[in-house]
């Protein structure tokens, strides 16, 4: 235990003050009361800064400032619940982590015993301290309890405005001129609404925001892990504006209601830049709009951190070795394909090699790769674009996705003569890639000759590891020819952290063929997908149920997760 030394003392070792600074501090304490810090604040000799670093040292509790980036408290341990927002603004207390049965905070004065004592009733826990000056903590209080406050204060806005001038907006929605609507998508409280839309989603890790009027209301929901749920709307006052503004953002014809439109913008979050695609299809109630979500930062863009297990990714390097050749990726959409493209694209590229990319859209903008985004109303579409992509001297060419014969008659081509190229297609399984690449079109000598390497992968939900329960699994549970190596599985419970819906993030599942000569001969020999796959399985493929049910023993996913996305 360290030994106790007194305020003005370690002030002035520390050469904070000096001593007739201190004295003068004394006498007036003398007359007029108060405590010998916030005196030497109040007569200019010291800054509030000080006095806290000086307290932390006296007392021997830590002293953390806004500055250092590690005032933030834990943001998943509903500490919120603990200490309500108008608490913590009122004695400038921060909620910051638990374990046990102990709650640390932040405080300005860890010498407050009544704040101490009301924190114990307030919370049930003991209290440990943390100190900082009260201006670093009401920032902290604001940015961890403000956000989701502001948001809730907009949505409660819009249905004052409702309220106070429904009768008058909906009379001039019949009758709003082009001026008077961007007029009103200039308003503060739509850009406010607009802006806190797309910032908590982006917190809460949603991969899309669906805007959509229906009859007596807007509803808003975010898709989250692969699902979507409902967030409380905006009132339905705001709908004309809040679309406005969002097409103005991405650059739309606002006048233009009757048709489908597309466009994009970027959000900078934190020094973290955001790019939104944002699509529009009119319904009979309105616009409806969806913003899909594009952050770089949330995923890894490197084929070891995206979770496959060691055996696969061996699969799927080797297949990527070749410097000729087709690789396909296959899976609905939402499967994750176009991250698996960009990380072996970040695997493959270098200062030596010429990479290009046709893309509708261009989802991420990488550094060092020439990427052309399709505009096909001007006829820059895939062939057009992958027949100058030849004349490119290209070493790498990936192709957003095959959806015809053409296009695919050019990647045949453009792999048969020294090129790599990578590409998707919506297939359900790997080798299905054949039977549709053969109904397309291409000959099966050419597919034989040009392809590397298929790729079928999905998405599954991770059960969430503060709540996921044991369950003893019965034979009946699983499908007919699968086995597991655990009497004992995982399935989802349900607690805050995951909305109580027992998953929290994604994983990705897959099923590689590496094409050796024996699936060549498979190929010329028109033989069906799943003899070609019980055929790649001697080389080690694993089939998707086969990848899914690994996790299922690892303990990360359920069985009715896997099922319901591998089972085909």
């Amino acid at each position: 235990m360290p030994s106790y030394r007194k305020l003005g003392e370690i002030l002035i070792n520390e050469g904070m003050l000096v001593s007739q600074q201190l004295e003068e501090a004394i006498l007036y304490q003398a007359k007029e009361g108060g405590r010998l810090g916030e005196i030497l604040v109040k007569l200019g000799y010291i800054k509030e800064e000080q006095i806290v670093v000086a307290l932390s040292k006296q007392l021997a509790v830590p002293y953390l400032s806004l500055d250092s980036g590690k005032l933030k408290p834990s943001s998943d341990q509903n500490l919120k619940e603990l200490i309500p927002y108008e608490f913590a603004v009122r004695n400038l207390v921060l909620p910051f982590s638990k374990s046990l049965n102990s709650l640390t905070v932040v405080v300005f004065d860890p010498l407050d015993l009544i704040l101490i004592d009301n924190l114990k009733k307030l919370t049930g826990y003991e209290i440990n301290l943390i100190v900082s000056t009260p201006a670093d903590i009401l920032k902290a209080i604001e940015n961890f309890y403000g956000k989701e406050k502001a948001f809730q204060e907009a949505i409660e806005a819009s249905y004052r405005r409702d309220s106070e001038g429904a009768e008058e907006i909906v009379i001039e929605e019949s009758q709003l001129s082009l001026d008077k609507l961007i007029a009103k998508t200039e308003e503060a409280p739509v850009i406010k609404l607009v802006d806190l839309i797309i910032r908590q989603a982006i917190e809460e890790g949603a991969s899309d925001i669906h805007v959509e009027p229906q009859r007596e209301k807007i509803s808003l929901r975010y898709r989250v892990d692969g699902v979507l749920y409902d967030i409380a709307p905006p009132s339905m006052v705001m709908q004309l504006a809040l679309i406005s503004r969002i097409k103005i953002m991405s650059k739309m014809n606002i006048a233009e209601k009757r048709l489908p439109q597309d466009g994009s913008f970027t959000v900078r979050i934190e020094k973290r830049l955001i790019d939104l695609r944002v699509s529009t299809i009119p319904t009979i109630y309105g616009e409806k709009i969806v913003l899909r979500i594009l952050d770089k930062s949330r995923i890894p863009l490197e084929l070891e951190k995206l979770g496959f297990l060691t055996q696969e990714l061996e699969q799927i390097k080797k297949g990527l070795s070749f410097s000729y050749g087709l690789v396909f990726l296959t899976g609905p959409t939402g499967s994750g394909k176009s991250t698996t493209l960009y990380a072996a694209l970040n695997q493959l590229c270098d200062s030596t090699k010429n990479v290009l990319t046709i893309e509708d859209p261009v989802e991420y903008k990488l550094d060092g790769i020439n990427q052309v985004q399709v505009k096909s109303d001007i006829g820059l579409n895939f062939d057009s674009v992958l027949r100058s992509f030849l004349r490119q001297d290209p070493d790498i060419i990936l192709v957003g996705e095959v959806r015809d014969l053409e296009t695919a008659e050019i990647c045949v081509r453009s792999a048969l003569t020294g090129h790599l190229v990578l590409s998707t297609l919506h297939t359900n399984s790997a080798a299905d890639a054949i039977v549709r690449l053969i109904d397309m079109g291409i000959p099966n000598y050419l597919i034989a000759s040009s392809m590397r390497l298929i790729v079928a992968q999905r998405l599954v939900r991770r059960l969430c590891p503060l709540c996921k329960e044991p369950h003893e699994l019965k034979k009946e549970e699983l499908p007919k020819g699968v086995s597991l190596d655990a009497s004992v599985v995982y399935k989802p419970k349900g607690c805050k952290k995951c909305n109580f819906i027992g998953f929290k993030g994604r994983m990705v599942i897959v099923e590689a063929i590496c094409v050796n000569d024996e699936i060549r001969d498979a190929i010329y020999n028109n033989l069906n997908p799943r003899q070609m796959l019980d055929i790649a399985r001697k080389s080690g493929t694993l089939t998707l149920l086969e990848s899914g049910f690994k996790r299922v023993e690892e303990g990360i996913t359920s069985v009715e997760e896997i099922l319901s996305v591998a089972a085909y």
